[in-house]
């Protein structure tokens, strides 16, 4: 990409993960995994998803009002023409200055893009928040979207709104963060952060969770599959794979701490005899790992803040962490 310099890629394999959050819930002797969903299970609350439809129709509008305010045929562009002219100021940005179908850096710099120098120097400091909502272009839109229907509707039918919620915004900020500390002469936009921060959660849940599932070697690796496939992907230039670090780092230490499932016991005591009453809601390594996750995410965000907003380089600290953004390879350089 020519001057959209960096965008957030979506979590290409997320199609694949639905089967790892179905809903298939039975009492000891009958339980059917939560990995394979079973239409007929019994559960114990499902919920209605609207919290996802909501972000995706927001992020539809923000997209569809960004390419208003971007105006191609009003401004001159030395890279050609704009694409789709029939659309008038709706048309895109050249392909090579954007071949995402969608506005000019500058467009997204003035809308909120997540940009080192306005948040530290400029005391822009909601741009941490506002460049979750901005896409570089159609394609990146179309491909977060459709990861976040694939992986968003099923969680928040298993968890609530609240939970995912929580999840979704605190993940796409603490990729924010992340990505601030080590990228600093370019931009960048989109959702990928609190994707990947659903899909750290979705990984720390199965292993909280651990005791109640069936097939665990089957949902471990899928799911590990996924998340090496999306993350590999943010090695390729102009991906903002800090953001998709941080986000899943985010949520997958969010996980410990939201999504708890009761112990099969809880669900049924009022049908069990008072001798084999579990006394607990969760077992005991639950609320562990869910101590140490609230610990560690907390101090995170608190570190990370502090050391953002006194401008320090994360390279400085990690000379090698350059690599997990980018390779350089024989086709491509890192340089830019």
């Amino acid at each position: 990409m020519s001057t959209v310099d960096v965008e957030r890629g979506a979590a290409a394999a997320s199609g694949k993960t639905r089967g790892a959050v179905a809903n298939g819930y039975r009492i000891p002797g009958n339980y059917q995994s939560q990995f394979y969903y079973d239409p007929g299970a019994s559960v114990e609350r499902e919920w209605t998803s609207w919290i996802v439809p909501l972000v995706v129709v927001a992020n539809v509008a923000m997209f569809v009002a960004t390419m208003y305010i971007n105006n191609c045929p009003g401004h001159r562009n030395i890279y050609g023409s704009c694409v789709a002219g029939f659309l008038h100021r709706f048309s895109f940005q050249p392909l090579r200055e954007n071949p995402l179908f969608g506005p000019s850096s500058s467009t997204l710099q003035k809308l909120g893009a997540l940009e080192w120098d306005k948040v530290v120097h400029q005391h822009q400091g909601w741009r941490l928040v506002t460049c979750m909502w901005l896409h570089a272009g159609l394609i990146h839109l179309l491909a977060n979207m459709l990861s976040l229907v694939f992986i968003g509707i099923r969680l928040e039918q298993q968890f609530g709104f609240v939970r995912i919620g929580i999840i979704y915004l605190l993940s796409g900020l603490g990729g924010s963060i992340l990505s601030s500390l080590f990228i600093r002469n370019s931009i960048s936009v989109g959702a990928s952060g609190a994707l990947f921060g659903l899909l750290g959660a979705m990984l720390s849940e199965l292993i909280t969770n651990w005791t109640i599932y069936t097939n665990k070697a089957a949902a471990m690796l899928t799911l590990l599959v996924i998340i090496v496939i999306n993350l590999a992907v943010g090695i390729l230039p102009h991906v903002d794979n800090y953001a998709h670090i941080g986000g899943f780092l985010t949520g997958f230490l969010l996980g410990f701490v939201l999504l708890l499932q009761p112990r099969l016991g809880w669900l049924e005591r009022r049908n069990l005899p008072p001798a084999d009453r579990v006394k607990s809601k969760y077992m005991a390594y639950q609320y562990i790992l869910g101590v140490i996750a609230l610990v560690l995410l907390v101090a995170g965000f608190i570190v990370g803040l502090v050391m953002l907003f006194r401008g320090v380089n994360g390279n400085d600290h990690c000379h090698w962490c350059h690599y997990l953004s980018c390779v350089p390879t024989s086709r491509w350089n890192c340089g830019n």
